[in-house]
């Protein structure tokens, strides 16, 4: 017997031709009592019929590294005559078709993949990869994580499977099992290896009743409807909605004094629901007296409702939109059979007004339903690429989907151009299960419109859009014209597996909220004082102003990705499905530069903290800036931040979760151990994409990386990096420091230091400095040692160059600030060079002084040669 449903499925399926059989896993045991001796993976050819399994291969994936620890070629394997296929344990019953040693499937977080591509391709030791993919399970024993980077790749955007091991007493397993429509989930079960699985419908709640049988009798046999007890739900009442006129053909109390093993059944006259014509069946709080025969379509919401679609014409877009918003009708078949057409609810999701979850099966009343196996494969979507494995999802720490752009009110008196547009910051393609859309209005604080979007994808690039029917590009889920109201109302997006998360909670429901935008149209806001107080705490409502723009606008997220946060919104002319259109950012704030990075993987001291310091102006405003973080092993930033407020009057400002930080981090992200920190001024969408930065967008960058790709993609100064060296820092938490004021993106004004948020960075300083004389000659390609001048090497360039050379060989923090350009010849050259001026100016000194002196012509002698003449 079936236990609770959990989460739903984690699964990525390639497409197959429709109706086309398909092979899926359909069951996992990883963790059994004591020994782990009846392990087992279950296979399933959907066509339940024997089939060949040449082609594919079973990869069994360790959580703790990603990679391969066991891979199964199926080649020459066959599944039964049932269509079943077994690997598992040698102990246990029906014997496997291929046997395992005892605990050889592990308990997680871990995952099984189904390939089909040539076995080769794959091998144990090998990283995960989606290339080739056709199922995925991807699982937990304890919901202590670990599964993440797994889930991302090989199951985008559903988490991981938890195996409770405390669900029941004894053994279980994971268990596929059809929710609705086309689309599997798991669940846990008793074992089921090489049988059906237990996909029982869950118990239901006993706050709400459910439809479980429906018998449409064509006008030959009177029509049945049966429905789950539910005693604190008051007085019920059944209607009849008939499919052309959305008025009431019939209304009738529920009798819940008939009811047998928790089920009451109501019978409906032969003239109602024929199965031949379009209509509905809702279940409604009230009496029959509420809802009068032939009146029009109550906006009340209903407890549980079934549109169905006869052959040749279906009923309307606002009938099907107020019963079951998101949903469609149950397309009836154009043979009516003797007796009518039995519909059982057989899907094992737990969410009400959902005729996906009925299928053709004997009528049962009061006893449980006798459902068949479908031979449909689950709901899929290809990988994108074919060849590549897709791109991790970046962690956006608690990040889910976001409301992105928001069209309330459009010109003219047709409201045909009302939209919602939610994206994913993995901006990519993704399952939008378990999210559901509600729409409040302000005078009742209650939601009109409970909208599951369970089924749909978002596109290539992560945008979904639904609104109006005219709508241009068309949305993926069409409203009626007029729906979403002008305001004083909010929108709200929520992950609810377990149903519309106003059935879980009273009041607003604020469990599994994801985002939220509470809006007005002129005037008071205080009719969405409530919303705003649940959703939007501390935040006053937005205003669609109609008169910002010619023509029409929308409300456009356009600073930053929290989640309710309104201040993010501004108003802008609509772009569905397209980058919104913000408006440009005030001029660049000048002088402010990254002054200090860390990250808590760097060392595992205590007071490892990741940070980011910026230095500038006092009191220089931010706004218009942007710091993005890139990791060097995920695609695209981990983080994408607005700044906001002003440096401090000591010219700093800190982002992280550190004490006295003028702003943090997302929840959940960090500073990697090895990656960039980019200072942005863009629009906020180009510098969260990260790939098409100019140079006046970047405003400084620090890459902390080798990664090749991530140097050019931020066009760094000749590629070059800074790695942190832990060495240099005896005891104590690690940053990287500007110590060269203030040339930015360049590597040389870096150096590996001990941590000093806003206060002056420790640098090196000549009054500790040791002196050491090197005559370090220029390298050939061959790496032989050429004999050279020394003269200029160490000039400009060539100190970084020599820097990364010994520092290459230490590890021990040398940057270019360490080095100061001195060769010893010419330290001698100018000994000389003064020596020889002092004796230049000697002999100049002597010279003038001996000109400037005559001689004593009373103490000359005449010679002897003279006096000779005179005695002539």
């Amino acid at each position: 017997m079936a236990v609770g449903l959990a989460c739903v499925a984690c699964f990525c399926l390639v497409v197959m031709v429709g109706g086309d059989p398909c092979l899926i896993i359909s069951e996992i045991n990883a963790d059994n009592p004591r020994l782990d001796t009846t392990e087992f993976v279950e296979l399933y050819h959907t066509s339940g019929q024997r089939a060949p399994l040449d082609g594919y291969t079973l990869v069994f994936y360790n959580g703790n590294g990603n990679i391969a620890y066991k891979v199964l070629d199926l080649k020459g394997h066959s599944t039964d005559d049932r269509g079943f296929f077994l690997v598992g344990s040698v102990d246990m019953l029906p014997k496997p078709a291929i046997l395992l040693p005892p605990n050889t499937v592990q308990n997680g977080p871990d995952a099984i993949v189904l390939y089909r591509t040539p076995a080769a391709r794959y091998n144990e030791k090998m990283n995960v990869t989606a290339v080739g993919l056709v199922d995925a399970v991807v699982y937990m024993t304890r919901r202590t994580g670990g599964a993440e980077f797994l889930a991302d790749m090989l199951t985008p955007g559903e988490p991981a499977f938890v195996e409770d091991e405390m669900a029941l007493e004894g053994d279980e397993s994971i268990e596929r099992c059809l929710l609705s429509e086309d689309r599997w989930g798991f669940q846990v079960s008793s074992p089921s290896p090489g049988q059906r699985n237990n996909c029982t419908p869950p118990t239901a709640p006993l706050t709400i009743p459910l439809i479980t049988e429906l018998k449409l009798g064509g006008g030959q046999v009177e029509g049945l409807v049966e429905l789950t007890e539910a005693p604190s739900a008051g007085s019920l009442v059944l209607v009849v909605w008939d499919g052309k006129t959305d008025r009431v053909s019939v209304s009738v109390d529920v009798d819940v004094d008939t009811s047998r093993n928790g089920l009451i059944s109501v019978t409906i006259e032969k003239s109602y629901m024929k199965g031949d014509e379009s209509g509905a069946v809702a279940i409604y709080n009230g009496k029959a007296t509420d809802f009068p025969v032939g009146s029009p379509l109550s906006q009340i919401q209903p407890l549980d409702a079934f549109v169905y679609a006869g052959p040749g014409n279906k009923p309307s877009a606002n009938l099907t939109e107020t019963l079951i918003p998101g949903r469609q009708p149950y397309q009836l078949s154009n043979s009516l059979r003797e007796g009518g057409f039995y519909l059982s609810r057989c899907g094992v999701a737990t969410w009400a007004r959902d005729p996906g979850i009925f299928w053709e099966a004997p009528q049962t009343p009061g006893l449980p339903n006798q459902c068949p196996w479908p031979k449909i494969c689950p709901h899929s979507n290809v990988v994108p690429g074919g060849t590549d494995s897709p791109p991790h999802l970046p962690p956006w720490g608690n990040t889910d989907f976001l409301i992105n752009e928001l069209n309330t009110d459009t010109p003219g008196a047709a409201e045909d151009g009302e939209y919602i547009e939610l994206w994913h910051p993995s901006g990519r393609r993704v399952s939008l299960q378990d999210i559901w859309i509600l729409l409040f209005s302000a005078h009742n604080n209650k939601p009109y419109r409970e909208i599951s979007l369970s089924g749909h994808f978002t596109t290539s690039k992560g945008y979904f859009l639904l609104g109006s029917d005219r709508l241009v590009p068309a949305p993926s889920l069409r409203l009626p014209p007029n729906t979403i109201q002008n305001g004083p109302d909010a929108v709200a997006l929520y992950r609810s597996p377990f149903g519309p998360p106003s059935a879980a909670q009273r009041g607003i429901p604020t469990k599994g909220l994801l985002d939220a935008v509470v809006y007005r149209q002129r005037g008071s806001d205080r009719e969405a004082q409530e919303l705003s107080k649940a959703l939007t705490p501390g935040q006053l409502p937005l205003l669609e102003d109609p008169e910002v723009l010619p023509g029409d606008e929308a409300l456009s997220r356009c600073r930053g990705l929290y989640p309710y946060d309104l201040s993010a919104f501004s108003v802008a002319p609509p772009t569905p499905l397209r980058e919104n259109s913000c408006p440009r950012p005030p001029p660049a704030p000048d002088g402010v530069v990254i002054s200090e990075v860390a990250s808590n993987h760097w060392t595992n001291h205590s007071q490892q903290r990741a940070f980011v310091e910026l230095h500038g102006p006092p009191m220089t405003d931010l706004q218009g800036l942007v710091l993005s973080v890139f990791d060097q092993e995920r695609s695209g930033t981990v983080i994408a931040l607005p700044l906001t407020g002003s440096i401090n009057r000591d010219g700093f400002y800190i982002i992280g979760n550190v004490t006295g930080a003028d702003q943090t981090f997302p929840e959940g992200s960090t500073i990697p151990g090895r990656g960039a920190v980019v200072l942005c001024y863009d629009l906020f969408s180009i510098c969260r994409a990260g790939t098409a930065l100019t140079n006046s967008s970047l405003r400084d960058v620090l890459v902390f990386s080798e990664n090749r790709q991530l140097l050019s993609s931020l066009s760094t100064t000749r590629g070059r990096q800074v790695i942190p060296a832990l060495r240099s820092v005896e005891d104590g938490p690690v940053t990287l420091s500007r110590c060269s004021c203030c040339e930015v993106r360049s590597p040389s004004s870096w150096t590996t230091s001990s941590a000093t948020p806003h206060s002056t960075n420790l640098c090196p300083s000549s009054t500790f400095s040791s002196q050491i004389d090197l005559c370090l000659g220029p390298l050939s390609t061959d790496w032989q040692e050429q004999v050279g001048d020394c003269s200029g090497l160490i000039q400009g360039k060539g100190v970084s160059e020599v820097a990364d050379y010994l520092e290459q060989r230490c590890h021990c923090g040398i940057s270019a600030l360490y080095l100061q350009a001195s060769a010893l010849g010419l330290q001698i050259g100018l000994i000389v060079a003064v020596i020889l001026v002092l004796g230049l100016g000697a002999a100049l000194v002597t010279y003038f002084y001996r000109r400037r002196r005559p001689l004593d012509y009373y103490t000359m002698e005449l010679s002897e040669h003279g006096e000779g003449l005179s005695d002539l």
